[in-house]
């Protein structure tokens, strides 16, 4: 189990650093008070659903903070292992975050925000010491930030921080509400049509081979392809991580089927965290 407890400046970007883990697939806590930590990793080992656990302490649970340390000596003698990541920014980031956001700094009190960081530091320089990963946020945006932890946090894979769902539907019932993207395809040969066909969906070879055995169908494709990979990584660019592309034709079973299948399997090959979903298939059957 991969156990990922994060810590670091308020303002230095943990919010987003969670939410990240999250889309990764990490099951995700924020502002969990150190005492607890041993107990409920305990509760939840024997959940095999999530990638691992990612838990946010920091000085927002008070005078709790201070056993954190402490706290992290038990996870070792208890034989779990962690990663500690700290987020950190300098003062002038941090105080500018927090003009902009208009928020209070949990240390500041009446006092002025730099104080506030000031006695933050000094209780995080013992934690500090102990970090896996340092990852100072001050030059970083927010989808900056979420490339950096990705690649810390999935190994070797090519994980880019965008999940893409490739969806087919039927126009008859609807477009997607969740949709980023839609393509009608209704101007391709329908199979339906065809009686050995009608009753079969593009999931089926009898059906994709009828779509793609028309010219139009791939080049349409091709230039479908192209277009997405170029738009994805300006989509990571702005901090984007969930795409849905919803591709349409009347009832959803055949050439919608077809065209998103194939979408789906070429931007795994590339490398993408692609998923396929096939909202309308069973409909009308």
């Amino acid at each position: 189990m991969n156990l990922i407890i994060i810590t670091g400046l308020s303002g230095a970007g943990k919010s987003r650093a969670i939410q990240c883990l999250e889309d990764i697939g990490y099951f995700c806590i924020d502002n969990m008070p150190p005492q607890l930590l041993l107990k409920f990793i305990e509760l939840y080992r024997s959940n095999e659903n999530a990638k691992g656990i990612a838990i946010v302490c920091d000085i927002r649970s008070g005078n709790m903070f201070s056993q954190l340390l402490s706290s992290l000596d038990e996870l070792t003698a208890a034989g779990y292992r962690y990663d500690l990541l700290f987020l950190d920014a300098s003062d002038e980031t941090l105080i500018k975050r927090y003009k902009e956001t208009r928020r209070h700094h949990p240390l500041a009190g009446n006092g002025r925000i730099i104080d506030g960081i000031k006695k933050e530091r000094k209780m995080l320089e013992q934690v500090r010491l102990k970090a896996t990963h340092i990852l100072d946020t001050s030059m970083l945006k927010s989808s900056q930030l979420a490339e950096q932890i990705s690649r810390i946090y999935t190994g070797n894979s090519m994980f880019d921080g965008l999940i893409i769902n490739v969806m087919s539907f039927g126009f008859k019932y609807g477009i997607p509400l969740d949709s980023d993207l839609v393509f009608d395809v209704r101007f391709l040969p329908n199979p339906f049509y065809i009686a050995e066909l009608k009753n079969h969906t593009g999931m089926e070879s009898c059906v994709s081979d009828y779509v793609m055995s028309f010219k139009q169908s791939r080049e349409f494709l091709a230039k479908l392809t192209d277009m997405v990979e170029y738009l994805i990584p300006h989509y990571i660019e702005e901090g984007k991580t969930q795409l849905v592309i919803s591709i349409g034709c009347t009832g959803g079973h055949h050439r919608s089927v077809t065209i998103a299948e194939a979408l789906y399997k070429s931007l795994k090959q590339n490398h993408h965290n692609a998923v396929s979903t096939h909202r309308d298939i069973q409909k009308g059957v």
